[in-house]
């Protein structure tokens, strides 16, 4: 019979034990993606490792709070929670206010703002060269990499597409 306060503490700790994995889980795609990736210099990955080590601490929080029944700790987690919240749907609401043009902007800004090895290790990954246009001198040489986009091996007369 689930009735009361037995069911929310055992949904509760199901929940938090579920949360627990999920942020094994990031942890361990974090690790991989550190490991396994080309281009080294995204900090999405820690981002990554980062989200995976929080989502652990606020669900041990609420593991311990819930298995103890102590009211002051389910109270933090709970006010913790819905700070989450309210960020997740600030940005949630700013990444649906950036319209096609604002986020070409902000790749343009990234991509003038990345140091040269990686822009060459982009280039070298995605088999493209330069951001807007070939022609410009805002990134490092193409030649490499139009060897590997052109099939012939005439790179005078083939050029990769931008990125």
């Amino acid at each position: 019979m689930c009735g009361g306060f037995s069911c929310s503490k055992n949904a509760l700790i199901s929940l938090n034990i579920l949360y627990v994995m999920v942020g094994f889980l990031l942890i361990g795609v974090g690790v991989y993606g550190r490991a396994a990736s080309i281009v080294t210099n995204l900090p999405i990955i820690g981002g990554i490792l980062a989200c995976g080590v929080i989502l652990i601490l606020i669900s041990v929080l609420g593991l311990i709070g819930a298995v103890k029944h102590h009211q002051v700790m389910l109270f933090f987690y709970m006010i913790i929670l819905f700070m989450l919240f309210l960020i997740q749907f600030s940005i949630a609401c700013s990444c649906l206010a950036v319209n096609p043009e604002q986020q070409r902007q902000f790749a343009e800004q990234g991509w003038s703002l990345a140091p040269a090895d990686l822009k060459q290790q982009v280039q070298e990954e995605f088999l493209c060269c330069g951001f807007n246009a070939t022609t410009t001198d805002d990134h490092p040489s193409c030649a490499q990499v139009n060897l590997k986009c052109c099939p012939d091996g005439a790179p005078e007369t083939c050029q990769c597409s931008p990125c």
